[in-house]
């Protein structure tokens, strides 16, 4: 066997490791985020007779807490470095919510239990965020479906052109809605990018394929004096 050879089978094994070794990584970190989605929340849940925990969401997540412990009566959440000192309550739909805008590490408290919240960047194959500036080529280019997942009066007071709108809490029961879309280019933007990277994790975790994220929000497109409809 001659040293070209030899040097073409060694790229390719190197190669195959290192395909795997960024295949494992990315499942290593999806496996790590912690709790499930619902509703366009992610719920995180506090089981009973622990003292530490940890959680890793992605930023933009909106976090609820479902603690399991029914010895805390109405325990209080506090996260000193984000200003937040809240009564939690036991009922899903009513418990109140928080946005993790920002990535790092920050220490929280539930009654006696003790932790930290990671907050780390979305990252996926399918996955793309773009600048408002890198938005209005993708627009001029290709064309893709545009998705709003703000509110009604968000979107009554102004949006993107032709922007569908499907508010964050109403996507995984409106999948039918965007069926068709499934291996189509999607845009999805918010106010300032951080429920269109939720809504953007919940459709790829169910088969969609080609998903772009405005990360700076509908407010930095509109000071562009980009198009918007009203």
């Amino acid at each position: 066997m001659n040293k070209t050879t030899l040097s073409t089978i060694s790229v390719f094994t190197l190669s195959l490791i290192l395909c795997f070794v960024l295949l494992n990584a990315n499942l290593f970190a999806e496996n790590h985020i912690s709790g499930s989605v619902q509703e366009g929340y992610r719920i995180l849940p506090v089981p009973k007779g622990v003292n530490t925990i940890e959680f890793t969401v992605y930023r933009g997540d909106y976090l609820k807490f479902r603690v399991e412990d029914e010895g805390l009566q109405s325990p209080v959440l506090s996260i000193p470095s984000l200003a937040i000192t809240q009564s939690l309550t036991g009922d899903f739909r009513t418990a109140p919510y928080f946005k993790m805008k920002t990535t790092g590490t920050y220490p929280f408290s539930i009654g006696h239990v003790t932790g930290n919240i990671t907050v780390v960047e979305y990252e996926e194959a399918q996955y793309q965020a773009l600048t408002a500036e890198e938005t209005a080529r993708l627009i001029e280019n290709i064309s893709p479906v545009i998705l709003d997942v703000r509110t009604h009066a968000e979107y009554a007071g102004g949006h993107l052109p032709n922007a569908i709108l499907i508010p964050v809490q109403e996507i995984q029961q409106r999948f039918g809605e965007l069926s068709a879309y499934q291996h189509e280019n999607i845009l999805i933007y918010c106010a300032t990018g951080n429920r269109s990277t939720v809504a953007a994790k919940i459709l790829i975790d169910n088969g969609f394929t080609r998903i772009y994220n405005m990360r700076e929000g509908f407010h930095v497109w509109a000071q562009h004096g980009y198009a918007v409809e009203r």
